[in-house]
């Protein structure tokens, strides 16, 4: 994602994931250990585009990076993050493609309605919503995502971002903020298989060194670090990568599946459907993963099922994302008529044989195909 923490200046996903993780982070079975990548599976036979997918019962142990961090003028009486990248919205946005909701506003219930629709028809059934402190925008729209989540029998986690000044012993103050404040909420995720705790992922937690302080909330909160390297799991009740740049190499990650199930801890794998940040971060020379008209989303699922440690489904899936338009990973539907002044953006046009209307929804209905899979394969 490309992000604007409070107090500071606009930081890619890309930029971090590029290079702190790349420096040393990504070893996944002890440190010094290459992070290999593995033969690409074959793809699976793809549903015929014409056929309506079933309804699917959502799996809450499949997570998916959630944002709720879009304004505009007519609910929060300001554009907000769609301008970045020296746009204006709503015709011109930070993104590559264009929401088929067109530049919307995180507060306006009729949208995160329509948002929870989406992710039940996917079969999602657990969303880890950007949160950037206590009192942030993100952190005021999580009473409405709760209620709109519980309406359709979803869950809420936490994705715990790099506010300016986070430190370990403020995210224990996080976590004991969320728990009080919304722990009691019917849609507040907790995971009866490992002690009805929380979900709390942390963004960029290979930053601060030393995370003791995280024991304390050990017993109510699952708190995931973002790296592969083992020797960095001290303290946390689990690991994840959020980087949808490398799940599209295969990575061998049965070394982690293998720690995690051996120390008790909880291993959340992330992938998607491709990336490219090109209008949020003009000018920037990283790589772009292409979508393939879905190809591409095909394999990382298929990997992510049989990734663990002897072929096994990991304990989660966290899916990169439902909406972060500016790095064009989102599965959330994309309109394919967008604006063409003052830019032009890309559609799903093409994705799993569909066109037009009917490629909107393409990565959601082709997320409703996976999930089934990961559960029966999960057990």
């Amino acid at each position: 994602m490309t992000a604007t923490p409070h107090g500071g200046a606009s930081t890619s996903r890309r930029a971090f994931l590029a290079g702190a993780l790349a420096a040393g982070a990504a070893a996944a079975v002890s440190p010094g250990t290459a992070f290999a990548a593995a033969a690409p599976h074959g793809t699976a036979a793809r549903p015929d585009a014409a056929v309506a997918p079933a309804a699917v019962t959502p799996s809450t142990d499949v997570h998916i990076f959630y944002y709720p961090w879009y304004g505009s003028p007519q609910v929060n009486g300001s554009w907000r993050h769609w301008p970045q990248g020296g746009l204006t919205p709503p015709n011109g946005i930070a993104s590559n493609f264009y929401p088929q909701l067109g530049a919307y506003d995180s507060g306006d219930s009729a949208v995160v309605a329509q948002h929870m629709t989406w992710l039940r028809q996917a079969g999602v059934g657990t969303l880890i919503t950007s949160w950037w402190g206590q009192g942030s925008y993100e952190d005021q729209r999580v009473p409405l995502l709760l209620d709109q989540a519980n309406a359709k029998g979803l869950k809420v986690g936490f994705h715990i971002e790099p506010y300016t000044n986070r430190t370990a012993a403020s995210v224990v103050s996080d976590v004991n903020y969320i728990l009080s404040t919304y722990g009691s909420h019917p849609a507040f995720y907790r995971d009866s298989r490992h002690g009805n705790r929380g979900a709390f992922y942390v963004f960029q937690s290979l930053y601060i060194s030393d995370w003791s302080p995280i024991e304390s909330v050990k017993s109510q909160a699952i708190v995931l670090t973002q790296t592969t390297d083992i020797s960095k799991a001290a303290h946390f009740g689990g690991m994840y990568t959020y980087d949808g740049i490398a799940a599209a190499q295969l990575p061998d990650w049965s070394g982690v599946d293998r720690f995690c199930k051996a120390n008790g801890l909880v291993w959340s794998p992330s992938f998607g459907p491709g990336y490219i940040d090109d209008r949020a971060v003009p000018g920037n020379t990283t790589p772009t993963v292409d979508r393939a008209n879905g190809a591409t989303y095909d394999k990382v699922w298929q990997h992510a099922i049989t990734s663990g440690d002897g072929g096994s489904a990991p304990a989660w899936v966290s899916i990169t994302s439902f909406n972060e338009w500016h790095e064009g990973s989102q599965i959330e539907p994309a309109s394919a008529t967008p604006p063409t002044n003052p830019v032009t953006y890309m559609t799903y046009n093409g994705a799993y044989g569909k066109t037009g209307t009917a490629a909107q929804s393409a990565y959601i209905d082709r997320t409703a195909y996976w999930v089934p899979q990961y559960v029966a394969h999960h057990g």
